[in-house]
């Protein structure tokens, strides 16, 4: 793939340090992530069935990929004398201790338990350090995975901070969300991956070259992994890739590595036939590896080191949409509009969430928020409406997406929809907890159900969709919850 070039992008490098500087973590940063860690190992110990298990922290802050406000991922390993496999029931089992332990000690608020999942996990946030933490049992996949890109963010400074700005601007478009069908940060991060292994020169090399393995055939026949002979591995082939490409070294500032990346994924709708892969450092073609055809998929990033699993196989295919207009509105902006180059606030409001925009004198821009597909097939249905809840105080509450399924005019001539609603942006009140339910989709007339949960108090909110061209927001009027209102996630 050939490299745009930007114009002048002075003032868009100028907004990257700006919020590098904003989201990078410091070392204050780093030890609360280490104390959360012993507190975590001081609970396991305390709790006389998690005896003999240890605490092993992996994903971002062992790659040193995380901002200030990433999670933090644990994997408790069990002890495993005989390195048999851990059935996922086991894994259940131990998460419940692990909540039991925690809820004991009270160290923990808003903690979810997520037992169905692929990998089963527990999440809470630290009372003390204020840390959102993941925790999995025995996460073997996971801990590769983070200590090859931790391996793989040594060749070359300008990946971790390419990650960074990646997740926030995904952050600040709304598609850094599996739960509600978007990108999860890996998936974003292997985008960033493949992007530096085909830039001209290729600033990273492609991930067989460092480590040549399946992870889930590696460690199929055991219960764990050999972290000193990945070390090994990994630090020889990195070693050979930087002899191989002395003296060749991309020179591109990372302003122009951002532009050219939303100019390599603008049209990334057309890559339906398409596997990114990292593993090769290519794009493939689905059609030519059977077991890549098992499933389809509205975006196939591969997992390099879960092959032939799809990292993105969570992204919706409705949300699918907001993705692709997400990528084309950014290279539109630095392509067609001269203007945006050097328009600082709008390049904030473009890359960063409203939060960091502005502590960096950015104005909050909505316009992020109110995005609508066109019509198909001459109908209305695909279009998406955006209704913003506000609190009797004028902060925002919460941002919801509507999308029209079908419409239907009946005899009378009324218009009626089934439609499909989720939030698409949350900002937490201080010292507050918030939940967002949804009714289920129906015809006609839809409502959507808001609760804002401060300490013990819920207050409701409410708006109706009436038809395609009005959402209504003046009845966001909020009270005082019922009882039987409250939502447990202990």
């Amino acid at each position: 793939m050939s490299i745009w070039r930007v114009p002048n992008y002075d003032v868009l490098e100028k907004c990257t340090e700006d919020i590098l500087s904003l989201i990078k973590p410091v070392e204050g940063d780093r030890n609360k992530r280490i104390y959360a860690i012993q507190e975590l190992a001081d609970t396991i110990y305390s709790a006389g069935a998690l005896r003999g298990a240890s605490v092993k922290p992996f994903g971002s802050f062992v790659s040193q990929l995380y901002a200030k406000s990433g999670d933090l991922d644990v994997s408790v390993e069990l002890f495993n004398a005989l390195n048999l496999p851990i059935s996922k029931r086991k894994k259940q089992d131990t998460l419940r201790e692990v909540r039991r332990a925690l809820q004991k000690r009270g160290i923990a608020r808003h903690m979810e338990f997520i037992p169905n999942a692929r990998v089963p996990v527990l999440q809470y946030v630290s009372n003390q350090y204020g840390i959102s933490c993941d925790i999995s049992i025995s996460n073997y996949p996971g801990r590769i995975k983070s200590k090859i890109f931790y391996w793989i963010n040594t060749l070359d400074d300008r990946f971790g901070d390419m990650v960074l700005l990646v997740k926030e601007w995904a952050k600040a478009q709304n598609i850094n969300d599996p739960k509600n069908g978007t990108l999860n940060s890996y998936s974003l991060c292997l985008l960033v991956l493949f992007h530096f292994q085909t830039c001209e020169p290729a600033i990273l090399p492609p991930l067989k070259e460092i480590y040549e393995g399946n992870i889930m055939e590696d460690i199929s026949e055991r219960a764990y992994y050999n972290e000193k002979h990945l070390d090994e591995v990994c630090s020889i082939n990195i070693e050979r890739f930087r002899r191989q490409n002395m003296g060749q070294r991309n020179q591109s500032s990372l302003s122009h590595l951002l532009a050219s990346f939303f100019h390599k994924f603008f049209r990334i709708d057309a890559l339906s036939d398409k596997v990114i892969s990292t593993y090769t450092g290519r794009l493939e073609r689905i059609q030519d590896n059977p077991r890549w055809m098992d499933k389809s998929y509205s975006l196939f990033v591969e997992d390099p080191f879960e092959k032939p699993d799809n990292a993105a196989r969570a992204v919706g295919s409705f949300e699918f949409q907001d993705i692709v207009n997400a990528f084309s509105n950014a290279s539109n902006k630095f392509v067609s509009d001269a203007h945006a180059l050097t328009d600082r606030n709008g390049l904030l409001s473009l890359l960063c969430t409203p939060d960091v925009g502005s502590k960096l004198g950015g104005r909050a821009s909505a316009s992020r928020y109110t995005n609508t597909l066109p019509a198909r097939g001459g109908s209305r249905s695909g279009q998406v409406r955006v209704h913003m809840g506000i609190l009797p105080t004028g902060k925002l509450q919460c941002i919801t997406r509507t999308i029209i399924i079908h419409r239907h005019i009946t005899r009378s001539g009324k218009q009626q929809f089934i439609t499909r609603t989720r939030t698409i942006n949350r900002c937490m009140l201080q010292g507050g907890k918030q939940e967002v339910s949804t009714r289920i989709p129906s015809v006609a007339r839809r409502t959507h159900h808001i609760v804002i949960q401060i300490g013990e108090q819920q207050l409701h909110g409410t708006s109706q969709f009436v038809d395609d061209s009005t959402m209504e927001n003046g009845s966001n009027t909020l009270r005082p919850a019922s009882p039987s209102a409250s939502v447990d996630h202990n």
